[in-house]
């Protein structure tokens, strides 16, 4: 007999086992489900027309709309276009012989995207179409039909006849499902260089990642200018540096100093994502930027990206019930990261003249003037790295003050061997940018 339930019930088990694999098998050839609501137009892959998306979601896009309306500064950023060359006349010469220099404008809202960088100084007839990355939600399609380095190689002029669209729904979501998605095909390729999956993280993490289809640090490679993320050694500073080294690779070279420089462009994914206290955390770039809101009973997340301080009670109040506290805890770190950024600024002006004037004495030490000059461009990239990040340093206050250290730090460095390559203690003069006015 207890052969027999033995036999029984290990049939049972079997059974049950066979049962299970079948539902499983059922339910991964089940269609992808669409959003608990009917759609009330099929969004076709790749569509790069927002409006069409609003028709199912007219809460996101009416808000995504308000991104054209946002003129209104912080005190350390903002929407209204300001140049940086008027309001920081010191990066005039920190950027000198580079487009920069001649025109610096913060970024307004995404749907500024398209009309603020065909009208940019820094745009010539050599500007190559990977300058469009960062621009439109046709990138998803024509990457798709062509590919990155067609894409990046393209004339900026030629490629802008297939564009037409600002920033949109399409660089961040897949079309049917809403999920959100990595759109550029740079940023995959980074990920994949670290031997990172990102279809592997959770939608709490894709909050953050899918701003990482821009926002971040790049560079154009080869001579199709190629859209590059620097992130094979890894995402911090000092592996982005290693790997610029290893590649030789400069944006230009520094008038009169001979410096071989690089451009920091916006890296808030790597800052944020550098261990700060919110990122530990478990928070969201969406969840400052784009909170949650209500429209009668429907709970939507905003569209209208801007800085959190501009609504603070509504993007930091989800979390801190003391917001009076937060916000003035986030003027302290601000003001601190400004003050500090522009003494590093000066350090920096200090080195570029002392290796300039190293650099026209025939007599310097070529040996000496060279280690001068990679300590600038060390240091430089260091301070633009925290300088053209979105965030006066408060996405990552301890680790944006310890860049900032470790530039005053190498700028000095180099001020001393270019006085030394020239045998010249005058060179170890400070405070030259104030000695200008």
């Amino acid at each position: 007999m207890k052969k027999y339930t033995t036999v029984i019930l290990s049939a049972v088990i079997v059974i049950l086992a066979a049962l299970l694999v079948g539902i499983l098998i059922f339910l991964k050839n089940q269609p992808i489900q669409q959003r608990a609501t009917e759609p009330l137009v099929k969004i076709s892959a790749f569509e790069p027309d927002s409006s069409i998306w609003g028709l199912n979601f007219p809460n996101q896009y009416d808000s995504l709309l308000k991104t054209k309306l946002n003129k209104e500064d912080t005190e350390f950023g903002g929407s209204s276009k300001f140049s940086w060359l008027e309001r920081d006349p010191r990066q005039l010469l920190l950027f000198g012989g580079y487009a920069f220099s001649k025109e610096y404008n913060d970024d307004r809202g995404h749907e500024w995207s398209l009309e603020d960088v065909r009208n940019s100084k820094r745009v010539t007839d050599k500007t190559p179409g990977s300058c469009y990355s960062c621009k439109s939600s046709n990138n998803p399609g024509i990457w798709n039909k062509i590919g990155l380095e067609e894409f990046s190689k393209m004339p900026f002029a030629e490629l802008g006849k297939q564009i037409d669209q600002p920033i949109g729904c399409a660089n961040c979501h897949e079309a049917g499902t809403m999920r959100l998605i990595v759109t550029n095909p740079a940023v995959i390729a980074g990920f994949e260089a670290q031997g990172i999956d990102w279809t592997k993280f959770t939608r709490q993490e894709m909050r953050t990642v899918v701003c990482a289809n821009c926002h971040d640090e790049y560079y154009m490679a080869g001579e199709n200018k190629v859209l590059t993320m620097p992130w094979k050694n890894g995402t911090k500073i000092e592996n982005i540096l290693a790997y610029y080294e290893e590649n030789q690779f400069k944006d230009w070279e520094y008038p009169e100093a001979g410096t071989p420089m690089l451009k920091a462009q916006h890296p808030d994914f790597e800052t944020f994502t550098a261990d700060s206290t919110h990122f530990k955390a478990g928070v969201a770039c969406a969840d400052c930027h784009m909170p949650y809101v209500r429209d009668g009973s429907a709970k939507y997340s905003m569209h209208d990206i801007h800085s959190p301080l501009l609504n603070a009670e509504l993007a930091c109040g989800a979390c801190h019930t003391d917001v009076g506290y937060v916000v003035t805890r986030v003027s302290e770190i601000q003001e601190q990261v400004s003050t500090t950024k522009i003494s590093t600024e000066d350090a920096i002006i200090d080195a570029i003249t002392a290796i300039k004037s190293a650099a026209a004495n025939s007599s310097s030490d070529p040996v000496l003037l060279d280690k001068a000059r990679l300590l600038h461009r060390k240091a430089q990239f260091m301070w633009d790295f925290v300088s053209a990040e979105n965030s006066m340093g408060f996405h990552n206050p301890e680790y944006t003050l310890k860049i900032l250290a470790d530039s005053t730090n190498y700028a000095r460095q180099a001020q001393m061997l270019a006085s030394q390559a020239a045998n010249d203690p005058s060179l170890l003069v400070i405070g030259v940018y104030d000695s200008m006015k």
